[in-house]
């Protein structure tokens, strides 16, 4: 399965926690026969097989802090730079700030490259509130309550939209109802991609 770009599909996939955007980024990932990339399986995968990168990441962990954006973007480069990733790749939870966003950007022009598109799954905010409260209860997590779960949503609000608001100046955001099923919520990525030439065989 190829994407009509360049023989290849380097995507991102960007919404608020809730929007079901790693579930989605899965199926897409699955469509174009490309890795899903998600930060957290990153880093857990470093901090497994014990690399250098893994390392530094435990320690800081360990020591209560937030990783750096420069650590995030040296995991995200080295997992891109696998050859399963050589010709296309589905970001999720990367980047997620302007900062991170312009290390990708250096990263991928440096091999001749760009992001073809970035799907963004839009869902209002009472509609993330919910699904998240929802899942808080199935999985038993009685502290990810209301006023923790609007707080993530407001860092979103605060440094990712913005980067997101960048992607739209380039032209080259798919805007997606995140509302319905499963499948009716991948078939309007797939379309809205296929819109811009890129296309799943």
């Amino acid at each position: 399965m190829t994407a009509a770009v360049n023989g290849s599909a380097r995507l991102l996939i960007i919404g608020p926690q809730g929007s079901g955007k790693g579930t989605q980024g899965v199926h897409i990932a699955t469509s174009f026969d490309v890795p899903a990339i998600a930060t957290g399986d990153v880093f857990r995968a470093n901090i497994s097989a014990g690399t250098e990168l893994g390392r530094r990441v435990r320690s800081v962990v360990d020591a209560g802090e937030l990783v750096s954006d420069e650590l995030t973007g040296d995991l995200v480069r080295d997992r891109l730079s696998q050859p399963d990733a050589v010709r296309g790749f589905l970001l999720d939870g990367y980047p997620r700030n302007v900062a991170q966003a312009a290390q990708l950007d250096a990263f991928l022009s440096a091999d001749g490259h760009q992001l073809d598109a970035v799907i963004a799954l839009n869902v209002p905010r009472a509609e993330s509130v919910r699904r998240l409260s929802q899942r808080a209860v199935e999985q038993g997590r009685a502290d990810d309550t209301e006023a923790l779960i609007s707080r993530r949503l407001e860092i979103y609000d605060r440094e990712t939209k913005p980067m997101l608001d960048q992607y739209r100046e380039r032209g080259i955001v798919v805007e997606t109802d995140g509302i319905g099923t499963l499948t009716d919520v991948t078939t309007r990525i797939l379309d809205g991609l296929a819109e811009r030439g890129i296309v799943a065989d």
